[in-house]
């Protein structure tokens, strides 16, 4: 099953790297239908396109990525009233009860329904019960170990998700362990190679430090970029500077700069803190106290304050200052 929620949220920071998992929700539309209205039976959506291999497609979760998701509810209560084993029926069951899409949300729901489907083998609804299970909201007890255990369920079956949470779980040491660096480091490999870009983040970060993996620049440049290329705001930042440094790859500071500031438009104070300076220094972008100056105030609210900016931007033209409100104005959208 393509993956279909929320990965949780874990942050971890040394040596200034924070590693966080950050996986989109699905883009929810108001529930299909009027639910306090008479009851009536949804109708059919668009038939979905025949699949290559000849398999019939997914009629509930093809419902449920459209919006549809009293449709997608129903068509998979139906699936398992036809086979009571149908695990990603339960798992598309739990989402929906975890989302609150056509139904009043319900975490304890949500979690007996992936509870069903994970000891049936769905690795999602593991990777899923294993979040709800490491949070402990809405009515679901928080039991790190058991959360682990779940992770370590969906790991066995390569899900990305999982994989990741279990290299944060190894940093962290939250089952009552030290952190183990070298364990975290594999977790993320195997997660980077199935496809998470959090986790090729994390994985290159851990070998341009030589923590829980050799130290291999060029490696940790290729990890990087991947993770910037792909969106990773704090891939970005990472990737920028060492391109901008000449850090194991080839240095160019015009491209560095043109990352970075992708990254603050962004909202990443460490990315608006270094473009504050870049143009307050004049270097890879033309010398502009007014937007060093609003970069830096972005920073700060952000948490990352600066003296030597300060100082660079203390006095302003009346034009800069003019520019300064401008720009800020235009970047909180207000």
């Amino acid at each position: 099953m393509t993956r279909i929620a929320l990965a949780l949220a874990l942050a971890i920071t040394w040596g200034g790297a924070a590693l966080a998992q950050q996986m989109p929700a699905p883009n929810l539309a108001p529930p299909y239908g009027n639910l306090s209205a008479p009851a009536a039976a949804p109708a059919m959506p668009p038939p979905l396109p025949p699949r290559a291999d000849g398999v019939p497609a997914d009629l509930a979760f093809g419902a449920y990525q459209r919006g549809n998701f009293l449709y997608a509810l129903m068509e998979a209560e139906r699936r398992l009233d036809s086979n009571p084993k149908d695990a990603a029926a339960m798992t598309l069951i739990g989402e929906i009860y975890r989302e609150g899409a056509a139904v009043a949300r319900s975490d304890q729901e949500a979690s007996r329904w992936f509870r069903l489907a994970s000891n049936l083998g769905d690795p999602q609804a593991a990777y899923e019960l294993g979040a709800l299970l490491l949070e402990g909201v809405n009515g679901v007890t928080k039991d790190p170990a058991a959360a682990k255990a779940q992770f370590e369920r969906a790991a066995a079956k390569n899900n990305p998700g999982a994989l990741y949470n279990l290299g944060v779980i190894a940093l962290q040491g939250i089952d009552g362990k030290t952190a183990d660096y070298k364990q975290a480091a594999q977790y993320f490999l195997r997660a980077a190679n199935a496809g998470d870009d959090d986790a090729a983040y994390s994985y290159g970060v851990m070998l341009r430090e030589g923590k829980g993996a050799p130290q291999d620049i060029g490696e940790a440049v290729r990890w990087l970029k991947r993770a910037a290329d792909d969106g990773i705001v704090a891939g970005q930042v990472e990737y920028a500077i060492m391109l901008f440094n000449g850090e194991g790859v080839p240095k160019d500071e015009a491209a560095a700069a043109q990352i970075l500031l992708t990254a603050a438009d962004r909202g990443n104070p460490i990315a608006q803190n270094r473009v504050a300076h870049l143009y307050a220094k004049g270097e890879a972008l033309p010398r502009d106290l007014a937007k060093a100056a609003a970069w830096n105030s972005f920073a700060k609210a952000g948490g990352l304050k600066d003296d030597e900016l300060d100082v660079a931007t203390a006095n302003l033209t009346l034009d800069e200052r003019r520019r300064f409100t401008k720009m800020v104005h235009e970047l909180a959208g207000f």
